[in-house]
Order: structure tokens, then C-alpha cells, then sequence
């Protein structure tokens, strides 16, 4: 099982930003992928999660009206995408799968480190 995320990002305040995670080696419609972030010195920060399958969607509150996933099942391929970005959401992104909602997280994407600076 492999998820391999797309490269750093450097972004203005109020741009946005799309992230990939490309998933291998597993029934890429049988597992949730939830985006995780962690910021400078702080802990991990759960954004929500999409079910591949049927693209439901799980967003976190904080989140909600900012944040879009959307999984591409001929690539195996998840995104997130954040808008109207601003220097608090500079942050290391993780994707991870889990096999229920909920349950542990069992692989973890390498991190994508989004900066927001002017």
C-alpha cells in the first residue's frame, strides 16, 4: 500500500491550493482517505475525509465552505483543494486511509508542506 502526495506548494493570502494523493497497492474504492494537517509546533488537525467510492464527503466545521475533496477513481487519485488560504493554514498536509469511518488510520501519505506568505 502506497499514497504518495504531490510536491510542496507555495501560496499568496486568498489563493488557493490543490493537493493530490495518489493511492496504490489496494482496492483504491474500499477505504475513506482522510486530509490531515499539522501546523508549526501545533498537533494533527483532522479536515475530513471522502469515501472514494461514492465521493461522499465528511467535512470538519472548521473547515466547511472552504475545503472541496474529490477522488478521480481512474487514477486512484484523491484531492484537496483549499481556498481563500491565509498564513494560519500554512501546515503540513497528510492523507490517510482508513478502512470505516472512524476507525484507525493505517497508511499515511508522506506530507505535503503548503506555505502561505506574501
Amino acid at each position: 500500500v502506497q499514497l504518495v502526495q504531490s510536491g510542496a506548494e507555495l501560496r499568496n493570502p486568498g489563493a488557493s491550493v490543490k493537493v493530490s494523493c495518489k493511492a496504490s497497492g489496494y482496492t483504491f474504492t474500499s477505504y475513506y482517505i482522510d486530509w490531515v494537517r499539522q501546523a508549526p509546533g501545533q498537533g494533527l488537525e483532522w479536515m475530513g475525509r471522502i469515501h472514494p467510492e461514492d465521493g461522499e464527503t465528511n467535512y470538519a466545521q472548521k473547515f466547511q465552505g472552504r475545503v472541496t475533496f474529490t477522488a478521480d477513481t481512474s487514477t486512484s487519485t484523491v484531492y484537496v483543494e483549499l481556498s481563500s488560504l491565509r498564513s494560519e493554514d500554512t501546515a503540513v498536509y497528510y492523507c490517510a486511509r482508513s478502512a470505516v469511518s472512524g476507525a484507525p488510520r493505517d497508511y499515511w501519505g508522506q506530507g505535503t508542506q503548503v506555505t502561505v506568505s506574501s
